[in-house]
């Protein structure tokens, strides 16, 4: 099933009217155009806004709208039964460009703050990220506050931001491009770090004086605790190992010297001489994780106390099964490949209801998006009868890979960022199509593939040295004979020759 089911999903009236934070809501009955049949569960799908520029972030006000940043600049909200907007905020001094923008925000469940995150650039260009305290008033957000100013870049700036069930405020940074600062105690990027709601740093921080929570973090992409305080996190690696964090005082989770389970041979030796905390999960090839959200409501029986992650290459919904101490992960279910295109956001109402928000107006689009309707807030709610609409498909199956095995890994490491049809993205990834790099003497091609390439201030393309000297040959191959190229093979044995040291 296409996403030619993206077309049928209008602005529709909602599924049900939403809990406020304070009391109890009443739900109203919805057409909806099409459904997930889960073994105790029927979802129904509908779109509650569309046209949206894309929305980073997504979480409930205390009024019981949903509230939302977009990429651009732009604090809005939306009444989930009406579907009306309301502009509540521009902030003119967000600098956008590819993954930066304004991003996090959060909305403090007693405190009238609102918190939010974006990257600037100073009169003398130099990229910053700034998390800024805002005073929620009724229809506005007013008395502003920078609370945080630190080193941002053309990428890798994170981030989330989230209140904690001890009031205090959570917020994601990326190291910024700057592997060294994610171990870095003196140092703001690649960190969790936490606050007090006027923006000081808690008494009871691990490192006095220090915002620091946990440190050692790649990109943190998203941030939810689950129903007994714990806290987890999305987190982008690099060309292997995404991950999912439990997040604990102190844990150090050792990027850039580990990527995921600590499996390879320099990486166990750096796992043996320090505290190094494995992810909860990781995922290689890499899946983009982005927003998180727990899931605990008997609405959707089949997935209570799971963690609802959204992803952007693998344009999918991940149903992440926690175990009954909410600490490690017992299983997981993928959903909506492809449907929806990338998913950002994901956020939960206290009716049950879940919230979905696409990502196709960004930098870096899946194939056949965005379309006219993007980007959207998407509802899933509970329904009690499936008939005239249209059924998903369930839980997906691992996609087969293609039997060439060079195409296979290209699909795998590289199909995200230079496309199925080897054109990349203009301004961010090189074209391999008619490369002269790629088509040219084997020996700069090995080059890039083993040692990665820093060349350019607006991407870096990782290092492959952990793939065999086969699997390196297989997708050297194929990429010089792919598309127009024409250009002749490479052998194990010229990977190998280009692994030894230069005399």
């Amino acid at each position: 099933m296409k996403k030619w089911l993206s077309y049928l999903l209008p602005a529709l009236v909602p599924a049900g009217m939403l809990l406020s934070c304070n009391g109890p809501g009443k739900r109203f009955n919805q057409t909806v155009t099409a459904a997930l049949e889960l073994d105790s569960t029927s979802i129904g799908v509908s779109t509650v806004a569309e046209g949206l520029n894309v929305p980073w972030e997504i979480c409930w006000g205390p009024d019981g709208h949903i509230w939302f940043t977009e990429q651009s600049g732009t604090v809005s909200k939306v009444d989930p039964v009406t579907g009306k907007q309301q502009l509540l905020l521009t902030i003119p001094e967000v600098y956008r460009h590819r993954s930066l923008g304004l991003l996090g925000m959060a909305v403090h469940p007693t405190e009238p703050y609102v918190y939010l995150d974006y990257t600037h650039r100073t009169a003398d260009s130099l990229i910053v990220s700034r998390l800024v305290r805002y005073t929620r008033g009724e229809d506005t957000l007013t008395d502003t506050k920078i609370l945080l100013e630190f080193p941002g870049n053309t990428g890798h700036n994170g981030s989330r931001v989230i209140v904690g069930p001890d009031g205090k405020v959570y917020f994601s940074t990326g190291d910024a491009h700057h592997d060294e600062y994610a171990g870095d105690i003196s140092k703001l990027n690649g960190k969790v770090l936490r606050l007090n709601a006027d923006g000081s740093v808690p008494d009871d921080n691990p490192y006095p004086g220090n915002y620091m929570w946990s440190r050692g973090h790649r990109n943190i992409q998203g941030l939810t605790f689950t129903d007994n305080g714990h806290l987890f996190a999305s987190e982008h690696g690099d060309a292997t190992d995404d991950e999912l964090n439990f997040i604990r005082k102190a844990a150090y989770y050792a990027w850039p010297h580990i990527e995921g389970y600590a499996d390879r041979p320099a990486e166990k030796a750096h796992a043996d001489t320090t505290d190094f905390t494995p992810p909860a999960k990781a995922w290689t090839p890499t899946i983009a994780p982005a927003g998180i959200a727990y899931y605990n409501h008997p609405a959707i029986r089949d997935w209570q106390n799971t963690l609802l992650l959204g992803t952007l290459k693998g344009a999918s919904l991940h149903v992440i099964r926690l175990n009954d101490a909410r600490d490690s992960v017992l299983d997981e279910k993928v959903y909506f490949t492809q449907h929806f295109g990338r998913i950002r956001g994901v956020c939960v109402s206290p009716d049950g209801d879940i919230y979905l928000a696409t990502s196709n107006r960004d930098w870096n689009p899946g194939k056949g998006f965005p379309i006219p309707a993007d980007d959207r807030i998407i509802r899933l709610s509970p329904i009690a009868d499936t008939k005239g609409l249209i059924i998903l498909p369930g839980a997906a199956a691992a996609p087969a890979a293609p039997v060439d095995k060079g195409a296979a890994i290209y699909k795998s490491y590289c199909e995200a960022c230079h496309k199925a049809d080897g054109k990349g993205v203009t301004g961010s990834f090189p074209a391999l199509d008619q490369s002269q790099i790629v088509t040219g003497k084997p020996e700069a091609l090995i080059h890039i593939l083993l040692n990665g390439s820093k060349s350019t201030a607006t991407e870096q393309m990782p290092a492959f040295q952990f793939l065999s000297d086969e699997d390196l040959a297989a997708v050297a191959t194929h990429i010089r004979s792919a598309w127009s190229n024409q250009a002749t093979g490479i052998s194990d044995a010229d990977i190998k020759a280009g692994r030894k040291p230069a005399k």
